[in-house]
């Protein structure tokens, strides 16, 4: 399959044909597990102290006193260690030996980047992410690798337009929402939509120019996973490649 290729102006400088990568089975089963592998690969262990509430001489008055046979403390006749005291352990603690990882195959990784990275071929799937695609006819969307040297954001913001993506940008931007629950006082207030992702073959300071964009992501094509390509273990992000990239792309995740 041939796509067109884009300047930085938007104009059609000529096609490209898409390696055989892009025509992978799609499989969102095998994404959504390659997603949740990386996601759980960086929980912090945590766990309650061992012998939180157990710090205590309490004992029980055993039987015959016509009272429940529980530990109760020295001087008077307040119960603790047990989970129903004030101050006793917890009857079910986070452990922090605790394994959250769900560990995934590496072929059944490489697998699920090739499916979707795939799946940013289908407008279907990408609109049903909710990107505004606009008038953009072909997916995905590739440019000249001279878009990797630019550094600031007014010129990334030009080009943006002229691919016809920056409506999903706004779009990011506005989606901007409070978390609902304890999320908001723990470092993560707030929730916004992903917009594009922008897939370079080298990075000579693109990075630098986009960042400043709500929703978009630059990573070079060596670094791509199954996160980067479905959010949320949505697949069908809306996602533009330079030529390097494309090109680079064939030999990579087999």
């Amino acid at each position: 399959m041939k796509v067109n290729v884009y300047s930085k102006e938007g104009e059609v400088t000529g096609d490209i044909e898409l390696p055989a990568i892009f025509n992978e089975e799609y499989r969102p089963d095998i994404i959504k597990r390659a997603v949740i592998s990386s996601q759980t690969a960086r929980i912090q262990p945590w766990g309650n102290d061992p012998h939180a509430g157990k710090r205590t001489t309490a004992e029980s008055w055993g039987s015959g006193r016509g009272s429940a046979m529980v530990p109760r403390i020295k001087n008077g006749s307040r119960t603790a260690f047990i989970p129903l005291a004030v101050g006793g352990r917890q009857a079910h603690p986070v452990r922090s030996e605790k394994n959250h990882h769900e560990k995934i195959n590496i072929k059944e990784r490489r697998f699920a980047i090739r499916s979707a990275v795939a799946a940013t071929t289908n407008k279907d799937l990408i609109e049903k992410r909710g990107h505004k695609t606009g008038d953009i006819k072909n997916f995905p969307i590739v440019v000249e690798d001279d878009i990797c040297s630019v550094k600031s954001t007014k010129e990334t913001r030009e080009i943006f337009k002229n691919l016809g993506v920056y409506d999903d940008i706004k779009r990011s931007k506005e989606g901007k929402r409070i978390r609902a629950g304890r999320g908001k006082t723990r470092g993560r207030k707030y929730k916004k939509p992903k917009g594009p992702l922008l897939v370079v073959g080298e990075d000579h300071g693109i990075k630098l120019g986009a960042r400043n964009h709500a929703g978009v992501d630059v990573v070079c094509v060596e670094n791509l996973n199954a996160e980067l390509l479905a959010p949320g273990t949505h697949p069908g992000r809306l996602t533009i490649f330079t030529k390097s990239a494309i090109e680079k792309l064939g030999g990579l995740f087999q």
